[in-house]
């Protein structure tokens, strides 16, 4: 795997808006925080188009990250928010100046898409962290912010979780992929799906149907994704629907079952997703991950 050179004091950075649309106010604070560590923020030509709920057209979306994966002088490109349109940008993208000159890209949730092409295709580490639009409005630096910044300036973040009543014990040691669930299945059978053979795989999801986890984790385990994985960490699966006749079990029993017949080390409740408190994590980094029977121990 390719590792991006590690940020300093000084360097420029890009914000950009590969999804959905966002308005100035909403990543004001993340712009003066990236200042106070030291870093010179530039905006997208088009970080504030608006195209139905997208930000600009898919065109206009992927010139921007085009632009800064370009700019030899931009370390650092950070999506300013999730939602949907990034696998659309795709098809769009020249990834031959960025592999000249890796940069570290950070997102999550819709910006699954990204990681995993950067993972699978490109073999470039990517950070899988909170972006602008998640910043504390006060200027504040949660844990969400605090784990960003180590992971960008070149520290080791190491996680103590809370034991959870479906954790399953053990250790692994692999490479960290993953994301947003429902990305994941979207990319399933084409050339952006993941390969998660010997990894330590991360799921979270937001605002979907009880059902809809059952049948993307069907998937994942009759398409042999599940098997063979070293670990599994469940982070948030944050404000699940249901229906009128209930499906009866919770997200985090449907991924329980779903993997019980696996003898791999499991992590639920992990501090990751659409939650304050959205840990940093690098896909593509080796980690390690032991779920003891009192906590578990994270270390990326």
């Amino acid at each position: 795997m390719i590792t991006p050179n590690n940020l300093k004091k000084g360097d420029k950075i890009g914000i950009i808006a590969p999804a959905r649309k966002i308005q100035t106010n909403e990543i004001a604070a993340a712009i003066k925080v990236f200042e106070r560590w030291g870093l010179e923020v530039v905006l997208g030509k088009n970080i504030f188009a608006q195209y139905r709920q997208f930000a600009g057209t898919d065109e206009q979306r992927a010139e921007d990250l085009q632009n800064m994966m370009d700019n030899s002088d931009i370390k650092l490109i950070v999506c300013a928010r999730g939602g949907y349109g990034t696998v659309k940008t795709l098809k769009l993208l020249d990834f031959s100046k960025f592999l000249l000159s890796p940069k570290w890209i950070v997102g999550y949730s819709d910006i699954t898409a990204l990681h995993t092409h950067l993972n699978q295709n490109l073999r470039v580490k990517s950070i899988h962290g909170t972006m602008p639009f998640n910043f504390p409005k006060d200027l504040s630096e949660n844990e969400a912010v605090k784990t960003l910044k180590k992971s960008l300036f070149g520290e080791q973040n190491v996680y103590e979780i809370e034991n959870h009543e479906y954790n399953r014990t053990g250790k692994a040691i692999g490479e960290l992929i993953g994301g947003n669930l429902s990305v994941l299945f979207s990319v399933s059978g084409t050339k952006y799906d993941i390969d998660t053979r010997d990894k330590i795989l991360v799921l979270e999801d937001l605002d979907e149907y009880l059902y809809h986890i059952d049948r993307m984790m069907m998937n994942m385990k009759y398409g042999g994704k599940l098997e063979n994985l070293k670990g599994l960490i469940v982070g948030g699966m944050t404000d699940m629907n249901d229906n009128q006749i209930p499906f009866g079990k919770s997200a985090y029993e449907i991924i329980r079952d779903a993997v019980a017949e696996y003898n791999f080390p499991v992590c639920f409740n992990f501090p990751i997703g659409h939650i304050k408190n959205n840990y940093a994590l690098i896909f593509g980094a080796q980690v390690e991950l032991e779920v003891g029977k009192e906590k578990v121990i994270f270390k990326n």
